[in-house]
This record gives C-alpha cells, structure tokens and sequence, in this order.
C-alpha cells in the first residue's frame, strides 16, 4: 500500500478551539522537519462551522487566547473556511471538536458524529490515488473511534475502512490533545504525542506527520484503543487526587486547621505530590472520568474509585457555599441583604474557557437564599456570559461594600493585587475566602 508523503501533503484541522488553533499554528509555523531535517510544504486548512469564529481568526483575534494577534497575523499559510467544500481532497484530516457530557453525565458524542458525516462526505468522492487518513484527537472512551466514528465514516464516504484497495479505502488513527488552557509554556510542541494507528504502516505515517513538527518527539501506541484509554486515564488520575485534597479540605475544617498549611508541611516529602484543592470544572478533568466509567458500566463494571472522586468533586461547591452560609449566620449578617462578591468565572486560572465552570454553580446556589452576588473576572467573554448564563460581569469593584469575598480563581492579575488593595476592597468585618490561597497572610481569610 503506497502512501501521500506527510511532509507534502493537504492537511485540514477540523474544529478551531482551544485544541485545534494551536495545532494548527505549529503545523503552519514549522518549514523543516524536526525528524528528518527535510523541507515541509503541506497545504493547511482550518475548518470550522463556525464562521463567526472564521471571521475572527482571519482578522487576527483569537478569544481563546490561546494564540496572540502578532502570531496570528503573521500566519498566511492556513486557509481559515467554514465552507464544507473546502474539506474536498484532503488527505490528512485531524478532528478536534468537543465531546462534552450530557446532563445525565454521559458522553454527548452528536458534535463528533455529525464531523464524521461531514468527512464521510467529503472523501466520498476523492480524486487521489492515495487513500486519506482521519485522525481524531478529541477525548473519547476507549473504543470509540473503531467502534463509533468509523462506521459513520463508511456509510457516509461509501468507502471501507482499513482495506487493501487504495482507491475504495480509507484509515484511522488515534492522537490525544494535550492542550493545557492558558499554560504559554507547556504548548504543543514541548509536549510528548501519543500516536495510533488502525495498522502498523498507517500508525508509523501517523507518527511522521507529527514528529516533524512536535520537538519533544512522539510515543506510539500498539493500538487505537490503548491511546484512547491513555487520554482517559491521565486526568482521571488528576481528577482522583485532587477529589483526594478535597476530601482532606472537608475533614480539616472539622479539624480546625488550614489545609493548606498541612499540604505544605506534607510537602517537604521528596516524592509528595503536590495537589490543592478547589473547583474541578473544565472540559477534561471534570468530564474524561464519566467516558471511562460510561465505557465500563458498559462492559458490566462499575467503577467505584473514579466515581467516588467524581462525587466528591462534583460536591466541592454545595460544601463551599454551606460553609459561606453558615459563617453569614454566625457573624449575624441578613441573608437577604449580604452582598457576595465572587472573583473569577472562568474553570481555571490565565483563561477565558468558562465550560463547566463550578462557580456557576456556586451563583445558583447563592441566588436560591436571594443573596445579591456580583462577579469580577478580567478574561470571561462578559458578551458571552450574559447571552448564555445570564449573567452580568462587573467592570470594577466598588470598594468597602462586600460582607464577603471570594477568591474562586487564581488569575495572575488576582495575584498582582497588592495588600492595600485588598484592605481597601474589603470592610473590617467582610468574610474573606480564598479558595486558592492567593491573599496576603496579612489578610484574615477562610480556606478550604
């Protein structure tokens, strides 16, 4: 079976969020091979359905804020579209969209079946002799890109998967995205790529194409499925700890002493590993954990460790709001007439991406005691907030009028704050806390 050679080929990047810009600037960006030393010549298509979010980039905004305007304009070798015409005669797709969680907690894969129709489509009619190859990047259970996407592939592109026959063929692969929101040093290309394929010269294609231009090299797995379950895997385990200083967080308020003097303390130990505890929201950590157990509860095992840290977690902002609400009563203030003021929106710190934000959480909760809640968050789209939650963001504090305040998000410009602003933002008697230990020592404050 001959192969297009992946240095020369048309690639397009399906779905232009928070994972599939970034992927697409390094692949724009890199003209030598970081493997081979070769030149690189790949046509680059950005694709997706959005168009506002087209118009934006081709502009050079970017409201993740993933990718700063300079770099973007000074990107001319991606052609941004929303037209489904352009995924014509492609031959190396990277699907990227979301796949979220229903309400009932289970996977929502309706995004990544209705990319896969798309795709179907477009190969359908393909006029290379080369058989294209999909691989999805986006978070899934482990065997769902077999299982799930190829058939939708094969109906839709009337091709069969994995076949001998280049011209009534196509193939898959496996590359989980790594993308650490707001982290500007840990990008794409620092971070080692797990690599799969549906057979062993697909997967070392797989694993040219993007050793080129990764730096910190690949890791290929022996199937799709391993590198579906290894996704899963690596924030479930970030998921469990940090529901385990959770918990540690509820037993030491029992205990009456700071959690996070314990953890420091515990911290001296050279192989402690350094959680803290907080809001868990995201569209991984908070979401990955229910792929897995959907998978095994399908298989007949319920899980019980990764569901219990699940449930912790997702309890964290019940608890926190009951212990506001029982400080409020025990420093005698109205509840109907208590002003909260709640810094930070967003799931994590440096970010904009709001998705499954806890704090949104701890606002209903507060609104349903009729407690007046103002918001502070300098990088939460404010257009956005109010069209999709109905909330107001505020543009500036008014000073020395909160009961309480809470530090929900650790974003630099928080830190930054110096201690005569935070005296002057507070009154002497305003509730203070900080859920990610950010304020002076100087300030009086509650912690987790």
């Amino acid at each position: 079976m001959r192969f297009f050679n992946p240095d020369q080929c048309k690639v397009c990047i399906v779905g232009l969020g928070y994972v599939g810009l970034p992927l697409s600037i390094a692949l724009a960006k890199t003209k030598t091979s970081f493997k081979t030393n070769n030149p690189i010549n790949r046509q680059i298509i950005g694709f997706d359905k959005d168009s506002k979010r087209i118009e934006e980039l081709k502009k050079g905004i970017d409201s993740t804020n993933e990718v700063d305007k300079e770099t973007l304009k000074n990107i001319n070798d991606i052609n941004f579209s929303s037209n489904e015409e352009i995924l014509k005669d492609v031959d190396f797709f990277i699907v990227a969209i979301p796949t979220p969680i229903d309400q009932n907690k289970k996977p929502d894969l309706s995004i990544l079946e209705n990319a896969c129709i798309k795709i179907g489509k477009s190969i359908r009619f393909r006029k290379s002799n080369f058989p294209p190859i999909i691989v999805f990047e986006s978070t899934v259970y482990p065997g769902c890109t077999e299982e799930k996407c190829v058939p939708i592939l094969e109906k839709y592109s009337n091709l069969k998967h994995n076949s001998e026959d280049p011209k009534s063929t196509f193939y898959c692969g496996y590359s989980p995205e790594r993308i650490n929101p707001g982290d500007k040093k840990n990008n794409i290309e620092n971070i080692i790529k797990i690599v799969s394929g549906c057979n062993e010269k697909v997967s070392k294609i797989i694993d040219d194409f993007y050793s080129s231009f990764i730096k910190a090299g690949t890791f290929r797995t022996s199937s799709i499925k391993v590198a579906e379950a290894a996704k899963i895997i690596e924030n479930t385990q970030r998921d469990i700890n940090i529901a385990l200083v959770n918990e540690l967080a509820i037993i030491c308020e029992k205990l009456k002493i700071d959690t996070l003097d314990v953890l420091k303390a515990a911290g001296t130990k050279w192989n402690f590993q350094h959680f803290q505890p907080g809001l868990v929201g995201g569209h991984c950590i908070s979401v990955d954990p229910y792929y897995l157990t959907y998978k095994a509860e399908k298989l007949g095992y319920t899980p019980k460790v990764v569901l219990a840290g699940r449930n912790i977690n997702d309890g964290m902002s019940d608890w926190l709001v009951n212990r506001i609400l029982n400080e409020i009563k025990n420093k005698n203030i109205n509840v109907k007439e208590c002003s909260i003021l709640i810094m930070g929106l967003t799931f994590k710190e440096n970010c904009p991406d709001i998705r499954n934000s806890k704090v949104f959480e701890m606002i209903k909760l507060f609104k349903n005691h009729e407690i007046n809640v103002s918001i502070f968050d300098p990088l939460a789209n404010k257009e956005l907030v109010m069209s999709r939650n109905k909330i107001k963001i505020d543009n500036k504090f008014i000073f020395n009028s909160y009961d309480v305040v809470i530090v929900a998000v650790a974003h630099d410009e928080f830190k930054n704050y110096s201690l005569t602003f935070w005296r002057n933002l507070i009154k002497k008697e305003t509730i203070c806390f900080d859920l990610k230990g950010i304020l002076p020592r100087e300030i009086n404050a509650m912690r987790p």
